[in-house]
């Protein structure tokens, strides 16, 4: 099928409030006043195609357009790629085009009711005309609004959070998860993450002849189709799974880039001895960096005469029986306990993951990981966080039957 013709079959499968979103996903991209005069999809293709985005070796923004305006049966059909394929090819550093400001602002658009809507426009009366709230206006066309009255913008939140504040709590985490990960890709732009703890990671794994595979910015339920999706995989071969998630979170969760929990038992759950049968008996380990709660957990002083010994922890033996527990073999390293907070340094990265990596790559093969972990207690407990005069405690909880050693080569 030619350009032309593929655009054609696409554009009349877009209704008017589809076309409406994919205009708003490419605003960082053409002017506002060009796409207010664009009522046709063909006429918005034309568009694309002046700006070279849009050719028929180039269909990476319309790929990226029909992901995230969840036209997913468009990108099947037409493109011929999967929202799984899609989702990883976004991975690739540099290869998003839409901002994750704006696919934010988007998600909070789908996720709005009716009466939240309602009560968005209420809280606005005093600040937008009354025409541009009327009950025809969707949230994407207030939005566009505030933007055109520096009312709303990637570094201008304020606003908007105040008020899901009072509509909606979950809508309020969505913005609060990008404001944070918005952080972490200034503190470590992708043209200098060595101080970044996905990099040290990486550097790490690597050394430990580990293949690793990188997902970022992931709502919580991609987060779950993708290890659903490893759940379903051959491991047949491999002699050790790690997933290693760095997020934010509360007691017992993590959050999606949507703002959205995942219960971190339920990650776990997918490699099971009989729901992932090609890792039974083998190590399955889990490292989450993020937060348990909004505590700052405080120091208390001790007094010791000299360093004590540490007692050497022996293994569980081995099960004689032919049937293991089929929670077996699993070992969750959490960067703090649950409740409180856990810290990152703006140079260096987060003090877990980094004391993780420093102890990994020092101790291996001579230590086993559970020696290698409280090194890591050891080596986090005594870090300060100057501001709040916080401290941090991780805590690692396991299930495996053998010692496990990583070895080099």
């Amino acid at each position: 099928m030619d350009l032309e013709n593929l655009l054609y079959q696409i554009a009349q499968q877009l209704d008017n409030p589809k076309l409406a979103s994919l205009k708003f996903l490419s605003l960082d991209h053409i002017p506002q006043r060009k796409l207010e005069s664009i009522q046709e999809p063909l006429d918005f293709f034309l568009t694309l195609k002046e700006k070279g985005m849009l050719a028929k070796d180039n269909l990476s923004f319309l790929k990226e357009l029909l992901f995230h305006s969840q036209s997913l049966n468009l990108l099947i059909k037409f493109l011929n790629v999967s929202k799984e394929e899609m989702a990883k090819e976004l991975q690739i550093p540099g290869k998003a085009q839409i901002d994750p400001y704006r696919v934010m602002l988007f998600q909070i658009f789908e996720d709005v009711s009716t009466e939240e809507l309602k009560a968005f426009k209420f809280y606005l009366n005093q600040k937008i005309s009354k025409e541009k709230l009327d009950h025809h206006a969707t949230l994407l066309d207030i939005f566009v609004e505030m933007e055109k009255r520096d009312m709303l913008g990637k570094e201008n939140l304020d606003l908007l959070k105040n008020i899901f504040g009072l509509v909606n709590q979950s809508l309020l985490k969505k913005i609060k998860a990008y404001e944070e990960l918005n952080e972490e890709r200034r503190m470590c732009p992708e043209r200098n993450r060595d101080g970044c703890s996905n990099e040290a990671l990486r550097k790490t794994f690597h050394g430990l002849h580990f293949e690793v595979l990188e997902f970022q910015d992931h709502p919580a339920k991609e987060i779950c189709d993708t290890l659903e999706y490893y759940r379903k995989m051959d491991h047949s071969d491999k002699d050790c799974f790690i997933c290693c998630i760095l997020s934010h979170g509360d007691k017992g969760v993590i959050y999606g880039i949507d703002g959205q929990e995942a219960a971190i038992s339920q990650l776990t759950s997918y490699f099971t001895g009989s729901k992932c049968p090609s890792l039974k008996d083998k190590p399955k380990i889990f490292f989450i960096q993020a937060c348990q709660g909004d505590n700052c957990q405080k120091g208390v002083a001790v007094e010791t005469d000299s360093e004590q010994q540490e007692a050497a922890l022996e293994p569980v033996p081995p099960s004689q029986k032919h049937y293991i527990p089929d929670d077996a073999d699993f070992l969750l390293g959490m960067a703090t306990v649950n409740n409180y907070v856990s810290y990152r340094s703006p140079l260096d990265g987060t003090w877990y993951i980094q004391s993780l990596c420093k102890e990994l790559r020092e101790r291996c093969p001579r230590d086993d990981i559970l020696t290698i972990l409280t090194e890591v207690n050891k080596e986090v407990s005594s870090k300060d966080d100057k501001k709040n005069m916080g401290k941090q405690m991780p805590q690692p909880t396991f299930t495996l039957r053998k010692k496990l050693y990583f070895p080099l080569h």
